[in-house]
């Protein structure tokens, strides 16, 4: 540690838990923060702040206004230029703390490129909006021993747990099977910005807990908040399932599976789409499908405006189509109009 960084990080620093030693752990460390959102963006912002060395950012969507009450990176110029997520956070990290290492990848996790997204974490934060997601990285990280921290958010209420292969129980052995049934969601239920820094922040102790070397103090324990009406609740977690089929039988589907159906976008009336593989030129498409309609595009997105719909298409041939919840509807329209 030099100079700079010793006094950077000095209050840091006399925290005992911490101290030179933890400190010096810190900037070696890698993170991922997977999904660059409400929980996301407070993880990416606070690891960034504390020396984390390393960041990687996944996130397969672009900044609107409805996100700037509770995302904690975007401002109201990145929702003008609907700029992805990713790229958005990477820049204001580089503004916060030119010293870590941040890559900002704009992508939907999935089996086919998470080796190259999640392999050589110290930690994996889970800052996504879906269970088949969270599936994906409980696999991933049961089966290279690597720890992550499931967290989720809604309304007034947020839930947390910490899974550290080996040692705890891990997400299917406390949902074997996804929730059932409507959920409620920040379109449905609304949420809070409290909610999510609430959460978001014993996330981030956990996760610099086992970055500083202190992966032992990690309770095994279920942290559920209710910031409206004060409740806040933890229970020791259950021991590990001997019949888990992820940190028991050793078998992991969601590394398995390459095509994705249809994805609900949480928070607002959206579809994601992906019905092509490899790359698509952006240019190519904006002079197609000029004379239909409203484009407007970067090296990072192209959107184009069909009332009532709103296509966004991502140079990895991903589209998010707005105006629709119906999976037919969202295929029939990037079969029209991306093909």
């Amino acid at each position: 540690m030099n100079p700079a960084e010793r006094q950077r990080y000095s209050r840091q620093i006399l925290f005992p838990g911490i101290g030179e030693a933890g400190q010096e752990s810190l900037l070696r460390a890698h993170a991922v923060v997977a999904g660059c959102g409400a929980l996301g963006s407070f993880h990416a912002a606070a690891l960034a702040r504390a020396g984390v060395g390393r960041l990687t950012i996944i996130d397969r969507d672009y900044v609107e206004p409805a996100n700037l009450h509770r995302q904690w990176l975007f401002e109201e110029a990145d929702a003008a230029e609907a700029l992805p997520k990713a790229v958005a956070a990477a820049r204001r990290l580089e503004r916060i703390n030119s010293s870590v290492a941040v890559r900002g990848v704009v992508a939907d996790l999935t089996a086919e490129n998470a080796e190259d997204l999640l392999s050589g974490a110290g930690v994996i934060l889970d800052g996504t909006d879906n269970f088949e997601t969270r599936y994906l990285i409980n696999d991933f990280a049961v089966s290279r021993g690597i720890p992550w921290i499931y967290g989720a958010a809604v309304g007034s209420y947020g839930i947390t747990m910490p899974v550290i292969p080996g040692h705890t129980a891990c997400l299917r052995c406390v949902y074997p099977d996804p929730p059932a049934g409507p959920q409620p969601t920040c379109e449905t239920a609304g949420v809070l910005n409290a909610i999510v820094s609430a959460v978001a922040s014993l996330q981030v102790a956990d996760a610099l807990k086992i970055l500083s070397g202190h992966a032992d103090l990690v309770q095994p324990r279920i942290t559920t908040i209710d910031v409206w009406e004060g409740g806040i609740r933890q229970i020791d977690g259950p021991p590990p399932d001997p019949d888990c089929p992820t940190c028991a039988r050793r078998e992991f589907p969601y590394l398995e599976e390459s095509a994705r159906p249809p994805v609900r976008m949480c928070g607002r009336d959206a579809m994601q789409v992906r019905e092509r593989e490899g790359p698509i030129d952006l240019e190519e498409l904006r002079a197609r499908l000029e004379p239909l309609g409203e484009v407007r595009s970067s090296e990072f997105a192209l959107r184009f405006l069909i009332p009532p719909y709103e296509l966004t298409v991502f140079p990895d041939g991903r589209a998010i189509i707005k105006g629709t919840s119906d999976p037919g509807v969202a295929r029939s329209l990037y079969a029209r109009y991306v093909g």
